[in-house]
């Protein structure tokens, strides 16, 4: 990436303290660093712009500050991740130098810096507003299950489609790929705050997924297929996978 895209590229980190099943859950220690720290640096391997990480309580920041990386202080009442960077994005960029923002979920710790680039593909079609990644779904579970989202799509490429839905149901049905949703979101500035300022859809509100807003808005969300999904930690199981798994890359 040159270097004037890398001052065109803001990557945002939202952390939110109140974890309901796992409290603390930016701080909770992996390998030897906060999990949100260990987030950023996986960020920062990516290469691919400025990182600022967007908190809500005074120890995240300490830490995140500690740990040499920017960081911004938000409100606690947001709804979403995506309002926290929008708040953090006016506070860090109020000159509005970047043109896209780059979301990458405070919960990621061992999330592979190629993922986080392949983020920012789509957005070589000027037409697309919002891109997002996806994997295609192996395991019969995952297929029937409401917590993993599936995004319906039509294929543009072999690596790519153009979001039409959302859902946390088996879709599209018959036979052929499902898709299992990582929500990882790289938004043109100007479609984030469209975004921010629709406020939630009926739609969203029925599925409680927040992409459908933009959906529901007309805008054009693209999806990169990727070959894994990152580890989303939300409990004491995921934070011990986690640090296993970032215990093995360290030998």
């Amino acid at each position: 990436m040159t270097d004037s895209n890398l001052d065109k590229t803001l990557v945002l980190i939202p952390a939110r303290m109140a974890s309901t099943r796992l409290p603390g859950k930016p701080l909770a220690d992996i390998c030897g660093l906060p999990m949100i720290v260990q987030v950023a640096k996986r960020a920062r391997e990516a290469a691919i712009g400025r990182i600022v990480v967007a908190v809500d309580h005074e120890d995240t920041y300490a830490a995140v500050a500690n740990a040499g990386f920017e960081v911004v202080m938000t409100r606690r009442d947001h709804q979403s991740g995506s309002d926290r960077i929008y708040e953090a994005l006016q506070v860090v960029d109020p000159e509005g130098r970047a043109e896209i923002i780059v979301n990458v979920q405070g919960d990621l710790p061992t999330i592979d810096p190629e993922t986080i680039r392949a983020s920012l593909r789509p957005l070589e079609n000027p037409a697309v507003d919002i891109a997002t990644l996806t994997v295609e779904i192996k395991d019969e579970e995952e297929k029937t299950a409401p917590s993993v989202v599936k995004v319906v799509g039509s294929a543009i490429s072999d690596n790519r489609l153009r979001a039409l839905y959302f859902t946390r149901t088996t879709a599209p049905y018959g036979n052929g790929p499902l898709y299992h949703h990582i929500g990882l979101y790289a938004y043109r500035r100007a479609a984030l705050a469209k975004f921010v300022i629709l406020g939630p859809s009926p739609l969203e509100l029925r599925e409680s997924l927040e992409q459908l807003r933009a959906l529901e808005a007309g805008m054009r969300i693209d999806v990169e297929i990727v070959d894994t999904i990152p580890l989303g930690v939300d409990t004491p199981a995921d934070l011990e996978k986690a640090r296993r798994i970032l215990s093995a890359a360290s030998l």
